[in-house]
């Protein structure tokens, strides 16, 4: 009602940063695919959900890290905080045909405290499901990709897929809400927010933990 002088019961996630690298040792030639994936309460007010990378290739540092440094920049809004918005990451490069072939998938949820956070995702790539269609796969040129990316971020269908850790990619996120208090959630800062600084490691399940207890 206008006039009631009543909050309207949403608050917004605003969360920017770089995906800023990756270590696969046995490739070259990289680039990354990024996109977000939340739940039906959420909505995107500005900024991209999705996006590519430029190619890069491998360092010529003793860590042979691949570098991007390619920006992320995007607000959500919602009324509730289940389906908490997950970056989904792909990499991909070229094989010995001159095809795309992905290198790897992997998923993590946002953190949930504001700050700056760096986020190391694990990645890993199915694995085929019999020896047959492995020297098939190698014989044709082609290695077992999900049809949907975004796969990696469910849990259903997880138990029947095999897959095999590989490579990570290094996020650098800063994250900060408004309103989340108001609406009596609690998110372990108080108001207004604190500058906090956290290291957050994904699973290969798809079901990414949260932020570890290296904070300060």
């Amino acid at each position: 009602m206008a006039g009631s002088g009543r909050d309207d019961p949403v608050f917004l996630l605003m969360i920017s940063g770089q995906i800023q690298s990756a270590e696969f040792p046995e490739f070259d030639d990289l680039y990354c695919n990024y996109s977000f994936v939340y739940g039906q309460d959420w909505a995107i007010v500005s900024g991209l959900s999705e996006g590519i990378t430029q190619t890069t290739r491998r360092g010529s540092t003793p860590e042979k890290h691949f570098v991007w440094n390619f920006p992320i920049d995007v607000t959500f809004k919602s009324t509730n905080p289940f389906g908490w918005p997950q970056i989904v990451i792909c990499v991909y490069g070229l094989n010995a045909l001159g095809r795309d072939e992905v290198r790897g998938y992997g998923a993590v949820h946002i953190p949930i405290t504001p700050g700056r956070h760096i986020v190391e995702v694990p990645m890993f790539v199915p694995e085929p499901s019999s020896q047959f269609q492995k020297l098939l796969g190698w014989m044709i040129g082609t290695r077992p990709e999900f049809m949907d990316p975004k796969f990696v971020a469910q849990g259903q269908g997880r138990e029947i897929t095999r897959v095999r850790s590989q490579g990570h990619v290094s996020l650098n996120v800063n994250v900060v809400t408004k309103d989340l208090w108001k609406q009596g959630y609690r998110n372990g800062a108080k108001e207004p927010s604190t500058k906090v600084h956290t290291v957050v490691r994904g699973t290969i399940s798809g079901q990414p933990a949260g932020p570890d207890a290296s904070s300060s």
